[in-house]
């Protein structure tokens, strides 16, 4: 039985080696990138049983992105689609301080998601259901696909997760926010920046942004502040939690993190205070190695960045 369910499009990853343009770019590293995904892997390395369900391409990097979550122990659910390629993402570093992220998924296997690759069962048999708000700007399939899931598992009881993301690349702020404000009545967790919480509700201060989203209806409100910690609103109670201090070398992937740190500590019935902590451990561990993903903890890694004052662990 799964615990967690998500689902979405995830792409092949290609990273450029070197900083600047690139077109300079000679060298890439291969890998594989995708919000919903990322969640599973953090999920599933915390100790909790994680599926993801998402269309894939026919193809060599659909093969890479199936075997990649099935090592880290993700129950895969990937759909492979003969129409359709692989979604590609490319990343460059343009600056040392300033990551270019480039999407070329237009029509793409996982763009073509829709409500009938979603096993209503498995929805039902899960703990909570983490969406989020990059799959309905996908296409009209997919955002059918967001609704249906959503209301198979409020049907069921499930709670739902959503995390905004929002992604200029892919809709404007005035179409997210209106999704946004469709949907979030249905959702029990939401996370979000503060500036992805006022596409939603356009209220200056966390604490007034938190309460009047809490008031829309989620009973947990994370609100993230990167490298300043975040907040959470749950029950009325506000809990905030200080950023740990790391050195940051790819911040693309941070909040995919914080969510998975939240919900598998949420799985596990931990404290809300412990849970919070754990998320900003999770989001401060993702950021300080290449990668979207590569560097989530497991449960024995957190206690890690309580490094020794020599910075040795011997």
């Amino acid at each position: 039985m799964t615990e967690l369910v998500t689902f979405g499009e995830t792409m092949a990853l290609f990273a450029a080696r070197r900083t600047g343009p690139l077109r300079f770019a000679r060298d890439f590293d291969l890998g594989l990138g995708g919000a919903e995904s990322n969640v599973a892997i953090g999920v599933s390395r915390l100790g909790h049983a994680a599926t993801w369900v998402g269309r894939v391409g026919a193809d060599e990097f659909g093969d890479l992105i199936r075997f990649t979550l099935a090592g880290e122990g993700v129950d895969v659910r990937a759909i492979p689609d003969p129409g359709a390629p692989t979604g590609l993402m490319i990343k460059g570093r343009r600056t040392a301080d300033l990551i270019d992220v480039r999407y070329y998924r237009r029509d793409s296997a996982g763009s073509r998601l829709r409500a009938g690759d979603l096993d209503p069962a498995l929805i039902r048999s899960a703990r909570i259901l983490h969406v989020s708000a990059i799959t309905p700007a996908l296409s009209a399939s997919a955002r059918d696909a967001v609704r249906h899931a959503m209301a198979v598992a409020r049907d069921a009881g499930v709670p739902i997760s959503l995390d905004v993301n929002y992604r200029r690349a892919l809709w404007s702020p005035e179409e997210a926010g209106a999704w946004l404000r469709e949907v979030i009545g249905e959702v029990d967790v939401l996370f979000a920046t503060e500036a992805e919480g006022r596409l939603i509700a356009d209220v200056e201060g966390a604490d007034e942004l938190a309460g009047e989203l809490a008031g829309r209806g989620p009973k947990h409100v994370l609100i993230k502040f990167g490298a300043e910690g975040a907040m959470e609103l749950s029950g009325g109670a506000v809990l905030r939690a200080e950023p740990y201090q790391v050195t940051e070398v790819d911040s693309v992937g941070a909040g995919d993190a914080f969510a998975a740190g939240w919900l598998a500590d949420w799985l596990a019935g931990a404290k809300p205070a412990d849970r919070l902590a754990t998320a900003c451990a999770a989001g401060a561990f993702a950021v300080t190695s290449q990668g979207d993903w590569e560097s989530l903890p497991r449960r024995s890694d957190l206690d890690l960045l309580r490094k020794p004052a020599d910075g040795v662990n011997r």
